[in-house]
């Protein structure tokens, strides 16, 4: 085995300076939130006497719209996954034509501009009444996210051999109990991989929460952080921990999923 050659010290440096760049205005956002209340440009490099006053106003002001993120997220996902599972593996080992042709329909809405959904779902909506709703919500994500979980997973499952498939059928398994006892298990790392992806496009998604509610009924932490910002200036500390919070889930699934989500993302790129 080749070894990897040594890049020395001026690399380590160079990377760990890149990296304290990039995260510096992580570290600035909760430095700022452990401030007492006022204008953050005033605070210390280091919250020397932290104060969580900040975390207590945000979670009273906005611990429903995390909620609201959290439902909408988890909703994307199960509803994208289980839409798109079966149509990945209908693409990748379905022997009737025109299954490239579909794939190429489903990466032409992959470029249509948001805005323009938006705006034709707003229309819609407000026909069937499904303005400001969790379900609107969760149908307008999983717009988006549906075509970008079928792509992955049918990369991944043209990679599984077409004998355990066969083997499967041999025993008298039909195409459902294939698909639910072998596809599925199989493909483990790409359904988790198009979860991670999917939650968190719903979990920054601000263009349909913008465009779909108008009430505070139902309200993402994305818009919430918006108007938060226009009225609490003062409250810089409060701004930041509301933030903080809204980071941390998205934060957790990627440590929790970091394992399958490096290979399922890689996975059915070389063959």
């Amino acid at each position: 085995m080749k070894r990897a050659p040594d890049r020395g010290w001026p690399s380590t440096i160079i990377g760990i300076g890149l990296v304290a760049v990039m995260m510096f205005p992580v570290y600035w956002m909760v430095n700022a939130s452990l401030q007492p209340a006022g204008n953050t440009l005033q605070g210390g490099w280091f919250p020397l006497h932290p104060d969580f006053s900040g975390y207590a106003t945000a979670l009273r002001d906005q611990g429903r719209n995390i909620v609201t993120s959290l439902v909408v997220a988890l909703g994307s996902v199960a509803l994208s996954l289980g839409l798109a599972a079966p149509a990945a593996y209908a693409l990748a080992h379905s022997p009737v034509r025109g299954t490239n042709l579909v794939l190429f329909g489903v990466l032409i809405t992959q470029m249509v501009p948001g805005i323009v959904v938006a705006n034709a779902l707003y229309s819609a909506y407000n026909d069937l009444g499904l303005l400001n709703s969790y379900l609107g919500l969760i149908l307008a994500d999983s717009t988006a996210a549906v075509p970008f979980a079928i792509i992955i997973m049918r990369a991944f499952m043209q990679s599984i051999p077409r004998e355990i498939i066969e083997a499967a059928r041999v025993d008298g398994a039909g195409r459902l109990r294939v698909f639910r006892s072998v596809v599925l298990p199989v493909s483990r790392n790409a359904l988790v991989t198009a979860a991670v992806f999917t939650f968190l496009f719903t979990w920054s998604d601000f263009l349909f929460a913008l465009t779909l509610t108008t009430t505070n009924t139902v309200r993402p932490i994305t818009l919430g952080i918006y108007e938060y910002m226009g009225a609490h200036t003062n409250q810089w500390n409060a701004v930041m921990a509301t933030a903080v919070l809204a980071s941390i889930p998205a934060a957790v699934l990627l440590a929790v999923a970091q394992r399958y989500f490096a290979f399922g993302a890689t996975s059915g790129a070389v063959k």
